[in-house]
């Protein structure tokens, strides 16, 4: 899946039940593809393209968004050796799980 494919469906593809509770907001940089940010207020998305505030900013080349979105990639590994990059609050960084 490509990334703009990846945030224009994204709404429509979380479980509320799952999201419930969490209010952070992420900003997703993904080189060469574009900026998104991702507002979750208890249990309900909002994308918006080009956002700059969040709690958290990810960033990632494109290759390595697409193999965490495929689930080809798992983005703790994808972390902990340099491919995805994340700057905020860890523990709203640590809750995108349930998006993914």
């Amino acid at each position: 899946m490509e990334p703009r494919e990846f945030f224009e469906t994204l709404e429509s593809r979380v479980d509320a039940s799952k999201t419930a509770g969490m209010n952070n907001s992420y900003v997703f940089e993904i080189e060469d593809a574009g900026v998104w940010q991702v507002d979750v207020t208890d249990g309900t998305i909002q994308v918006t393209e080009d956002g700059t505030e969040g709690d958290v900013t990810i960033r990632a080349t494109e290759e390595t968004f697409r193999a965490i979105a495929n689930g080809e990639q798992n983005p703790t590994t994808a972390y902990m050796t340099g491919k995805l990059k994340i700057d905020g609050d860890m523990g709203a960084a640590m809750k995108l799980q349930k998006l993914f």
